[in-house]
């Protein structure tokens, strides 16, 4: 299942998952007909055979939206093994603190760290429901528990940038969410963790690159590895934290950035 995917590394997230052999997957955006590209594209990518596919239409900020959304989701599906939470917003208005734009700052929390709490808390109270599953291991059963929920985070979760205390704040926000909700959820064997990428190739990325001439060579050369990344390399890590190898990792935020933030360190 996907929050707010119509775009962008959610969309791509989903397609991973089919492509990866899942038997169905929910993509959910507030463009409802973003959400219906996005699950009639992931068909092309599907492997399993009987791949099934739904869109819905969701609120990040209502709790009444978002329940209702991971509940048609059951309804489809039966359960939910994994769960994408990409929804946000990008910055309009950078300023330095002194000039933050606080209209700004209060929507950031209201769809970035709320809408991913209403999530994680709806799936959450699903997964607990849930038998929990296990595969075998070259030594023997390995257990996969009841579930895996995933949140869209950013090195920003770590690190600030200069002019956009709006983006960072929520960004901490989120992987407090993260670990939180990891730490209470363990005892049910629902895992939960973020995956914190820098500069991606996405649609918001390149309206940004769009209006400001010479800010993809700048943000490159800012990369130790030299380029930005691809929205498959940020899915690639969503999927590895989805499956049997990530069995035992909960509460992580796990950087994905070309090594950017290495040379933040003191």
């Amino acid at each position: 299942m996907f929050k707010d995917n119509g775009s962008g590394i959610g969309r791509d997230c989903g397609h991973a998952y089919a492509a990866a052999g899942a038997m169905g997957v929910v993509f959910a955006d507030i463009n409802l007909t973003n959400a219906q590209l996005a699950s009639e594209q992931s068909k092309a990518f599907a492997t399993h055979p009987s791949y099934r596919t739904t869109a819905l239409a969701v609120d990040v900020s209502s709790e009444k939206s978002v329940d209702s959304m991971v509940e048609k989701a059951v309804e489809a599906f039966g359960r939910i093994d994994y769960a994408v939470s990409s929804a946000g917003i990008g910055v309009q208005h950078p300023a330095e603190v002194a000039d933050t734009d606080i209209s700004e700052f209060e929507a950031f929390f209201n769809v970035n760290v709320k809408g991913s709490l209403l999530f994680v808390k709806a799936v959450s109270r699903v997964m607990k429901k849930q038998e929990p599953r296990s595969c075998l291991g070259r030594t023997g059963t390995r257990d996969l528990g009841r579930g895996s929920i995933i949140n869209i985070a950013s090195c920003n979760s770590f690190v600030p940038t200069l002019g956009i205390v709006q983006y960072t704040s929520a960004k901490h926000a989120l992987m407090g969410i993260t670990k939180n909700a990891a730490l209470d959820n363990a005892p049910y064997g629902i895992r939960v963790n973020a995956v914190c990428p820098s500069w991606v190739e996405t649609p918001m990325m390149d309206r940004a690159f769009d209006a400001t001439p010479g800010l993809r060579e700048k943000f490159s050369k800012a990369v130790p590895m030299g380029r930005i990344a691809l929205q498959e390399e940020v899915s690639d890590v969503v999927i590895f934290l989805s499956g049997a190898g990530a069995s035992y990792i909960t509460g992580v935020g796990w950087i994905i950035d070309g090594g950017t933030t290495l040379q933040m360190h003191a």
